[in-house]
């Protein structure tokens, strides 16, 4: 999916803070407050058999990630930084917080070593599955395993927040406000207002539908495209 989340912050940041700094991070959630600069030998074998990512990326990315995040965590507030500085026109707040809920799986307000490197595998290069849990955590607000329609809104209302006014004139008359397009995904999964969608079928729908797929996802505009081709260089 191309949801803008760590698989974008790593376009933009893979050479500087950005993924570094959510790399730190997660590696302390999974060490608690150890200070190493080297990674466990237990962690760094769990990263190396549930990502696609190599013990030399591993190790790279963390010593990066200790000397940009010496604390070993990333607050809300920076990776609601990070965000923002793709979106000057725009205010991608809301929807960073939901990115960084559905990753601080520890639920302690950062975002460890071990956390940034699962989500930065699962947004940039993981199974299409694993994605789609992801996409279902992001839309679980309340966590509770299932989706309510104001929960679609929520996260669609987000979405919007990042989408300059003038590009929202160029969508579709049936997508142009949230309201719109929440209703839209929610009739594409024949619910009624007050049902709700569990993670079965939300992958389901997700995979069977590819509607569904495009209205629940932030399509990057190409300015911001551009913009994480620059960093790479």
């Amino acid at each position: 999916m191309t949801i803008i989340s760590f698989g974008t912050l790593r376009g933009r940041r893979g050479d500087t803070r950005g993924s570094v700094n959510q790399r730190r991070r997660r590696r302390r959630s999974s060490m608690g407050n150890t200070k190493s600069s080297a990674l466990s030998k237990d962690l760094l074998e769990e990263l190396k058999s549930n990502t696609k990512y190599s013990e030399s990326e591993l190790c790279t990315w963390y010593q990066s990630f200790l000397k940009e995040c010496p604390g070993g965590k990333i607050s809300k507030q920076q990776f609601e930084g990070i965000y923002a500085s793709f979106f000057p026109d725009a205010d991608p707040s809301k929807y960073a917080r939901h990115v960084f809920r559905s990753f601080d799986t520890n639920a302690d307000g950062t975002l460890d070593f071990k956390e940034y490197i699962v989500a930065l595998h699962l947004t940039s290069g993981g199974k299409t599955l694993q994605k789609l849990e992801w996409a279902f955590a992001l839309y679980d607000v309340d966590g509770n395993g299932t989706i309510s329609k104001n929960e679609i809104l929520e996260i669609v209302r987000s979405i919007f927040n990042m989408i300059p006014a003038d590009d929202q004139k160029n969508l579709p008359e049936d997508e142009d406000t949230p309201e719109k397009r929440a209703e839209k995904v929610w009739e594409f999964f024949g619910k009624k207002d007050n049902d709700k969608i569990s993670e079965g079928e939300f992958i389901q729908g997700v995979m069977e539908n590819k509607d569904i797929l495009r209205l629940i996802q932030y399509d990057e505009p190409q300015k911001i495209k551009d913009k994480l081709k620059e960093k790479k260089q």
